[in-house]
């Protein structure tokens, strides 16, 4: 009887495994609360059971180069690029958008509301010499606060203590933030899911640099037979789907919409 009864939950516990997979994704995404309700959605009408892995997107593209991860959700489109092209994934899907925007003091010492580009609210920010976080985490949004900076044909490398690298994800970064009254760059998602904003305010938004692509990648069985392509497909075609499209463009919070789907079918 011991025998059987173990042979019954050698059986099932494979059953589960089978129904499980791991997807790497950034803490920005994480941070918003959309895996909050989008996962028991998956699970529901799929039975697959959706283990996150929540960093940035360095080491959530690390993750999938090591095949620790089935699939990986990340906002950096050409490292995503340069992950499929090197053999690294099957392909790229594009499942939503939101955008990029700097936070600051509602006081806006730096005087950036009036700004007209990225590159100039930087500018200003340099300028004034006035306290800015950067996650500095090589994470999908400090990649592109590397790039703005360069846009605006600065080097944070050349800053002095007025600019502060955490190292950490979007929720701390700007808890920092809050606690030094400082500039940061964030996705529009975190910072109005971000309960903590102190005496902080969003005072730029809107130049297309700031655009703020997710996109899908699925693990290549060829560098790691052992993936779960099965489970990373059937999460990529209910991402893709109305049930996927009505999720996520339903998320909102305080009638604000955190994610625009634009999945390609």
């Amino acid at each position: 009887m011991r025998a059987l009864i173990a042979l019954v939950l050698s059986f099932f516990g494979t059953v589960v495994a089978a129904d499980t997979m791991r997807l790497a994704v950034t803490t920005s995404f994480h941070n918003s609360g959309l895996s909050d309700v989008l996962l028991p959605a998956v699970k529901e009408d799929t039975g697959l059971d959706v283990q996150l892995l929540v960093v940035g997107t360095g080491q959530a593209l690390r993750l999938g180069q090591a095949g620790d991860v089935d699939a990986i959700l990340v906002h950096s489109k050409a490292a995503e690029e340069a992950f499929v092209a090197e053999g690294y994934g099957t392909h790229r899907r594009e499942i939503m958008y939101n955008d990029f925007v700097l936070i600051g003091p509602a006081s806006d010492p730096a005087d950036i509301k009036d700004a007209t580009t990225a590159s100039e609210a930087l500018q200003k920010i340099a300028e004034a010499q006035v306290a800015f976080v950067s996650r500095g985490d090589d994470s999908g949004t400090h990649r592109k606060e590397r790039a703005l900076w360069e846009d605006a044909s600065l080097d944070p490398e050349q800053f002095t203590e007025w600019y502060n690298a955490v190292g950490a994800g979007m929720g701390a970064s700007l808890n920092t933030a809050s606690g030094l009254d400082a500039y940061i760059l964030s996705d529009r998602a975190s910072w109005l899911k971000f309960a903590n904003k102190g005496g902080l305010a969003m005072l730029f938004a809107g130049d297309p640099e700031m655009f703020n692509q997710y996109g899908y990648l699925p693990v290549n069985p060829e560098r790691h037979p052992h993936v779960r392509t099965d489970a990373a497909q059937k999460l990529e075609d209910w991402l893709t789907s109305s049930a996927g499209q009505s999720v996520i463009d339903g998320y909102q919070i305080n009638g604000e919409k955190l994610f625009t789907f634009n999945a390609v079918p």
